[in-house]
C-alpha cells in the first residue's frame, strides 16, 4: 500500500498586495487557520415541455470562486492590523503559499475584518476575502525568505548564540550553518552556537537554508560584533 501524502497545514503563509502595487506584498503574521477560495458552480434549469419522464434538467452555469477566510492572533495596532483596516473598498491580490511551495493566487477584496477581544482568552481576528475571477494554483516554487534570520545573544566566548530563522514561504524544512568571518564552522549546524577561544575577533553569522521537495534557497543573518574573550 502506498504511503500517505497527507500533511498538516503548519508553515502556510498569507501575503496581500494592493492591485495597484502588486509587487509590494504585506505579510500577514500569526495565521492560525486558513480556508482558501472554493468554487461553486451555478446550475441553470433547462427543463422543457418534453424533458424525459417529467424530470427537471440542468446545464452548468457560471462559477463563483467564493470566499477565503483566515483566522489569526490579533495584535491591536500592529502593521498587519493597520493594513487590514486600511484596505476597505480596495482591490487586492492574495498570495497563499503552502509549505511545499505551491501557491494559490487570486484577485479579491476585503469582505469583512472581525476582531474578538475576550476577557479570559487570547485576542483573535477573522479576515474574509471575496475572491474575484479564477484563482491560480501554481507549481512548486523555490522557498522565499520574508523576514531575515537574526542572531540573539552576546558574541562572547562561552556564551550561547541562538538563531531566529525568520519567516519563510514555501519551505518544508530549514537547515542551519554557522559561520565565522563568512567561513563555515565545521559541525555547527544547530539552532545555537557557543563561541570558542579560537573565535575571538571573528564576526559570527548564520546561513539558513529553506527547502522543499524541488528547491532550496538561502538567507544569511546580519553579523554579530567581533567575538570577545
Amino acid at each position: 500500500m502506498a504511503e500517505t501524502q497527507a500533511a498538516i497545514g503548519y508553515g502556510m503563509v498569507l501575503e496581500l498586495a494592493l492591485a495597484s502595487t502588486p509587487a509590494t506584498r504585506v505579510y500577514i503574521p500569526e495565521i492560525t487557520s486558513a480556508t482558501p477560495p472554493s468554487d461553486e458552480d451555478d446550475q441553470v434549469e433547462a427543463t422543457h415541455m418534453q424533458s424525459p419522464n417529467r424530470y427537471r434538467e440542468y446545464i452548468p452555469g457560471l462559477t463563483d470562486s467564493g470566499e477565503a477566510e483566515f483566522e489569526m492572533n490579533l495584535v491591536p495596532g500592529s502593521d498587519a492590523d493597520r493594513f487590514l483596516m486600511s484596505v476597505r473598498g480596495k482591490k487586492l491580490i492574495a498570495y497563499l503559499t503552502w509549505a511545499n511551495g505551491v501557491s494559490c493566487i487570486f484577485n479579491c477584496s476585503r469582505q469583512s475584518y472581525e476582531k474578538d477581544t475576550p476577557t479570559d482568552d487570547k485576542m483573535t481576528a477573522t479576515l474574509t476575502l471575496k475572491a474575484s475571477g479564477e484563482p491560480i494554483l501554481t507549481e512548486i516554487a523555490a522557498p522565499r525568505n520574508l523576514i531575515a534570520p537574526k542572531i540573539t545573544g552576546v558574541a562572547k566566548v562561552g556564551v550561547p548564540l541562538t538563531v531566529d530563522p525568520g519567516v519563510w514561504a514555501g519551505a518544508e524544512e530549514l537547515e542551519f550553518q554557522w559561520k565565522a568571518d563568512a567561513a563555515a564552522i565545521l559541525d555547527e549546524t544547530g539552532s545555537s552556537f557557543v563561541p570558542k577561544v579560537g573565535n575571538i575577533g571573528d564576526v559570527i553569522t548564520i546561513t539558513v537554508t529553506g527547502k522543499n521537495s524541488d528547491f532550496d534557497s538561502e538567507a544569511t543573518s546580519a553579523a554579530t560584533i567581533a567575538v570577545v574573550a
